[in-house]
């Protein structure tokens, strides 16, 4: 007859559990900032304290398996991506038009949308971008090695790429350096959608 071993009889158990609360603080971090997001920002959508957040983030405090669930979900990502869990890669990450967690930049003139996982991030992003009239986009220079391709759904657009510039129409694409500064604005006058994707390559 097997009998349940004690917490002494696994010597992995403790170290094990730090590991993962040291990693899931981590990925908090590491998405929220890529997002842009306040802690506030984060709170909203996942409806967990920004106090709360923040103990999290440094590793201050063990959440339960629905505060974490939540968290995921307000990134749009699974729990096993969160966590990093072997075995979710064949998972299939769905972004609905209405998922507000990736409508992380709405102005006046200017919408953004991602339409990637966020864990990808750190390789490769990719967005619809709407410009109002007159409206622009203007980028600092990312990580070196960052390209950008542009594809224009609708409308007129122009590029700036450091001290190279093109005009591009509805059709066109375009692939220009973004570790310098950038610049898509709407040249026509009605409201220009984009396809963005930047593609991050070290130097």
């Amino acid at each position: 007859m097997k009998t349940k071993k004690s917490d002494e009889e696994v010597p992995n158990l403790g170290q094990d559990v730090e590991r993962a609360g040291l990693l899931l603080s981590k990925q908090v971090a590491e998405l929220r900032k890529k997002k842009g997001w306040t802690l506030e920002q984060l709170s909203a959508p996942c409806g967990v304290s920004r106090s709360t957040l923040s103990q999290i983030e440094r590793n201050q405090v063990n959440p339960t398996l629905v505060v974490t669930l939540r968290i995921a979900q307000a990134f749009g990502i699974s729990l096993g991506r969160l966590l990093n869990l072997p075995d979710t890669a064949s998972a299939i990450d769905v972004i609905r038009a209405e998922d507000k967690p990736y409508h992380f930049r709405r102005t006046g003139d200017c919408s953004i949308r991602t339409l990637s996982p966020l864990n990808l991030e750190k390789d490769v992003e990719f967005y619809e971008l709407v410009l109002k009239p007159g409206g622009e986009l203007k980028s600092a220079p990312h990580f070196g090695g960052a390209r950008e391709i542009l594809t224009v759904n609708q409308g007129g657009l122009r590029v700036v790429s450091g001290d190279e510039e093109c005009e591009l129409k509805s059709g066109d694409s375009a692939h220009y350096a973004a570790d310098v500064p950038h610049l898509i604005a709407n040249t026509g006058r009605n409201d220009a959608i984009a396809f963005l994707v930047v593609i991050y390559r070290p130097t």
